[in-house]
């Protein structure tokens, strides 16, 4: 069975940094598209970014100035770095696991979800 486990959540105060892990279980997801979604309280889910193995990351125009997307595929795990945090950036952040070569920012592209970690910016 397949688990995506995101850890590294918390508060921090505006203006800091946070790095998110995403631990993949039960398979490999070395050549599969891996992305983050956030959603905050009362707000749609949102895209934030993806890795995929041939075609390189993606991120949202709220965060692509900020935010990084890296993996490591001998620990079959992705990271989210998360610098110069903001209020509204605050939100429960989810990993998602998609499939080879197809990067997208709609959960359509996405099969397995992790259960989600709270960040939280304090201004």
């Amino acid at each position: 069975q397949v688990q995506l486990v995101e850890s590294g959540g918390g508060l921090v105060q505006t203006g800091g940094s946070l790095r998110l892990s995403c631990a993949a279980s039960g398979r490999s997801f070395g050549r599969q598209t891996m992305g983050w979604f956030r959603q905050a309280p009362g707000k749609e889910r949102e895209f934030v970014g993806a890795i995929s193995w041939s075609l390189g990351s993606y991120l949202g125009d709220s965060v692509k100035d900020r935010f990084t997307i890296s993996r490591d595929n001998a620990k079959n795990t992705i990271y989210l770095q998360m610098n110069s945090l903001k209020p509204e950036d605050t939100a429960v952040y989810y990993c998602a696991g998609g499939r080879p070569d197809m990067v997208g920012a709609g959960e359509e592209f996405y099969d397995y979800w992790g259960q989600g970690i709270q960040v939280t910016v304090s201004s």
